[in-house]
């Protein structure tokens, strides 16, 4: 990875996707800017998620919905969503059948694109204040794991949420949880700490998505929820055709951290 493409502004960023030079995680890059989940679904089913995104705004906070059609967001002003991401995902039947850097080809006048808050956009909060995050001193993705925590279901759309895990120094942990919670729009205080088979995960060694991390004598794994909670759901939920971002590849937006309650 180029070093400056951690100081260069959202637009550069998303310009830099679109050429198909970025193809990797987003971790770190243009710091102070809210970066968002992606999840593009037709208009049939748009409703239920819009619906699902409001039972469970800890996995999937709403930072902006398309009309159907439209793939140039308000938060990122002259992007293309079909472009301007470093990877998606394309789901059929609860399936992950491609993934792809450009989804131009797959366009249709009838899809609906939700952005969501990404846990990518409190981390700079965090090393501002001297908490080290290992994912991001090592350029790796943030490990990810699916959990047995319940969604609420919302017509078709069912499931169980998938968790970010940071591992944080022991005496850091109340500064940590202080300082995310500022961040509601982009999943906020972390839902659990320590013990990670009280939710559902059996080898922290093994996440589900991302990048495992060693997880020190002296810290403790923390959890936030995370914007892939939709690819489990759709899978889960067995949706007939979904496109999302790509574990840990986001759209980079121009609103700025602090406009998400930091």
């Amino acid at each position: 990875m180029n070093p400056t493409q951690e100081t260069m502004h959202p637009s550069e960023i998303r310009a830099l996707c679109r050429a198909g030079t970025l193809t990797g995680q987003t971790a770190g890059l243009a710091g102070g800017y809210v970066q968002a989940n992606m999840m593009i679904l037709p208009q049939a089913q748009a409703f239920d998620f819009l619906l699902f995104c409001q039972r469970n705004p800890k996995p999937c906070p709403l930072v902006e919905v398309l009309d159907a059609g439209c793939w140039s967001p308000v938060c990122a002003p002259g992007a293309d969503l079909r472009s301007d991401l470093p990877g998606y995902c394309v789901y059929e039947h609860g399936v992950r059948t491609r993934e792809l850097n450009d989804i131009a080809d797959l366009w249709r006048d009838d899809l609906v694109s939700f952005l969501l808050g990404c846990s990518f956009s409190f981390e700079e909060a965090l090393i501002r204040d001297g908490i080290a995050l290992r994912h991001v001193q090592e350029k790796r993705n943030v490990a990810m794991y699916k959990t047995s925590i319940p969604c609420r279901a919302a017509g078709a759309m069912k499931g169980s949420m998938v968790v970010s895990m940071r591992p944080i120094k022991a005496a850091d942990i109340a500064r940590a949880v202080e300082i995310t919670a500022r961040f509601p729009q982009v999943h906020g205080a972390p839902l659990h700490v320590g013990h990670p088979a009280g939710i559902g995960i059996e080898d922290l060694a093994a996440p589900d998505f991302g990048d495992a991390v060693a997880v020190h004598d002296d810290e403790l794994p923390v959890f936030w929820a995370c914007g892939v909670t939709p690819q489990y759901v759709a899978e889960l939920s067995r949706l007939p055709f979904c496109i999302t971002h790509a574990a840990g590849k986001m759209l980079v937006t121009d609103l700025l951290t602090s406009e998400a309650g930091g």
